[in-house]
């Protein structure tokens, strides 16, 4: 299971019990998005491979605040 923890710098990600950070940077430059437009499964879809992917997709702005 992964587990990801948003803030308004990042993301912790623990996955297959590995611990790391994704940094909002990083992230923008990946999806070509402004971090608050980015959504959950986009990050998730960086993540795992294969990610079950499951109800509406969440914008980090919305989770943050």
């Amino acid at each position: 299971m992964t587990v990801l923890s948003f803030d308004e710098q990042g993301v912790d990600v623990v996955y297959e019990g590995t611990e790391f950070r994704l940094e909002k940077a990083l992230i923008e430059d990946a999806v070509q998005k402004s971090y608050p437009n980015v959504t959950d499964h986009e990050v998730l879809q960086m993540v795992e491979p294969e990610p079950a992917l499951s109800g509406e997709p969440q914008r980090i702005a919305e989770i943050v605040n």
